[in-house]
């Protein structure tokens, strides 16, 4: 077969030169919402019967301090029991939400600006199993398994924020699990952490912990660099009683909190998705009264992540066009209000890293992204409609989610970029070709997004090289960051004030560390 040549390996040496930060293709936080699967008209509509929602059926089973809060606040407790709330007190709530927020990071490097319609791509999931694509085979979740995932997170540039992905099926207790979950994501990783809490009391020893290793309760609450992700409402319009109290201990603590409303349409919202996305954001903006009624300005997200039912079968399916178009609707309203959020897109039904998964993790998260979501949770590494997470997987979602950043930055126009000036050089001048223009050179890297693993080889060149993989190759990758990188951002002075005073359950050298 014939090979392409003329300055190959000239340009090779120029696109593998490091860039700096300004200059690279693609930036977290670029602005989305090019794509609207409403009308405009028709978002006015979803909106008005969010506020009748609201209104007319309100929530069961408020625990006593929500009821003194929101009452307190103008909601209206009826006869029946359900907390209503009006809409002039909805518009409140969200008239005086922080609508710029910054999620921190433990290095300033990765602080995320939540505002608009920027885009950041996030794990996440509770995953109870680890696909195993080495031998095709499934076992339970453990606690290392959460660490090295946060460990290989943090060398993803195009993953942005870790969100807890596993359950840490190794540790019984309750509370164990809760403050282990916080400590192995920590431990992983720079960037910003997600993590939930299933009683308020282990949310606020995990408190005592992150002021540890902020430094101290003050420089935790400058920098909150660990977000709630709570489900506060069980749908449909019904309060978790226990969530409601992890919410109110987060945001007294001044941890930042994402309202998760994760509907299923067809079983716990309705069949139509129009109102699956208006019981999403009634359910969430419920929420947003509560905080608020707490702490005005509280930075809070809010988290509409409905969930499709094949309704052949009842089964969700987190891979299914609709959850795309779900998560991109609950986008365009989140424009509407002006609030920051998220949503869950880009798992897979798929139980492998095979054309399945990455068919549905990409047109997922592109959907989403081209809305203009601000956080796409679960956007990396999810099978099995959320039951089970991949390691390798993360490597390989990473380039998937480069080239859906670069189609969220689009196109520039200006007189550089039309070129008229370089066509006219080109045709005149009987060049025939753009290759060894100076414009060609200049905007290799800047104007074009290459992937780390996935293959762009003549079948010549591929054949020669070993007919890789890409899988292959990620499996391998993983295997050399989960024995070489262990982060050090959390010194080991600290790490053993935490090991005394709390229950610590991976042994130094699982970190890392000798004992």
């Amino acid at each position: 077969m014939t090979r392409r040549g003329g300055g190959r390996k000239s340009k090779k040496a120029i696109r593998s030169a490091p860039l700096d930060e300004k200059n690279k293709p693609i930036h977290p936080g670029e602005i989305g919402g090019q794509y609207k699967p409403f009308e405009s008209h028709d978002v006015e509509t979803v909106v008005e019967n969010v506020f009748r929602i609201l209104e007319e059926i309100g929530f069961n089973q408020a625990t006593p301090h929500c009821i003194e809060q929101c009452t307190n606040f103008g909601a209206v407790l009826g006869n029946d029991g359900r907390l209503r709330m009006p809409r002039e007190i909805v518009q409140k709530a969200i008239q005086l939400s922080n609508r710029k927020l910054i999620l921190h990071g433990q290095d300033p490097a990765h602080d995320l600006e939540i505002t608009g319609s920027r885009v950041y791509f996030a794990t996440g999931g509770a995953a109870v199993m680890i696909a195993d694509p080495k031998d095709d085979t499934y076992r339970d979740s453990l606690a290392q398994d959460l660490y090295d995932m946060a460990r290989i997170v943090d060398t993803c540039e195009n993953i942005h924020f870790f969100q807890r992905t596993c359950v840490l099926r190794d540790i019984e207790n309750n509370y164990e699990m809760d403050l282990n979950t916080t400590y192995n994501a920590v431990m992983g990783t720079k960037k910003h952490v997600g993590a939930s809490w299933t009683e308020a009391w282990h949310l606020e020893k995990t408190l005592e912990l992150l002021h540890m290793v902020a430094g101290s309760e003050e420089a935790w609450r400058a920098r909150p660099f660990v977000s709630q992700s709570n489900c506060f409402v069980v749908p449909p319009m019904k309060f978790a009683e226990e969530s409601l109290e992890c919410l109110r201990i987060a945001v007294e603590g001044g941890m930042p909190v994402l309202l998760l409303s994760a509907g299923q349409a067809g079983a716990t919202a309705p069949p139509c998705l129009a109102g699956t996305v208006s019981q999403a954001w009634a359910e969430c903006l419920g929420g947003l009264v509560y905080v608020n009624a707490i702490k005005p300005g509280a930075p809070a997200i809010l988290g509409t992540w409905p969930f499709v039912s094949d309704l052949r079968t009842g089964a969700m399916s987190g891979g299914s066009p609709e959850q795309g178009i779900l998560s991109a609707a609950c986008a365009q309203v989140g424009q509407y209000f002006n609030l920051p959020m998220g949503t869950g897109a880009g798992m897979s039904d798929s139980k492998l890293p095979d054309f399945q998964g990455g068919a549905e993790h990409a047109s997922n998260v592109a959907i989403a992204a081209l809305s203009g979501a601000n956080i796409i949770y679960e956007s990396a590494g999810m099978y099995a409609s959320l039951l089970s997470t991949c390691p390798e997987s993360l490597i390989l979602d990473n380039d998937l989610l480069g080239g859906c950043m670069r189609m969220v930055k689009g196109l520039t126009v200006n007189k550089e970029t039309l070129g008229f000036d370089v066509i006219k050089d080109v045709c005149l001048n009987s060049k025939g070709h753009y290759l060894g223009s100076d414009q060609t050179l200049n905007v290799m890297q800047t104007e074009y997004i290459y992937p780390e693993l996935y293959n762009r080889l003549s079948p010549g060149d591929w054949h020669d090289a070993g007919k890789p993989i890409a899988l292959e190759m990620a499996i391998k990758k993983t295997q050399e960051i989960l024995a070489s990188h262990f982060p050090t951002h959390i010194s080991e002075e600290t790490d053993n004030l935490i090991r005394k005073n709390f229950p610590i359950f991976l042994n130094k050298e699982a970190i890392g560390r000798d004992k």
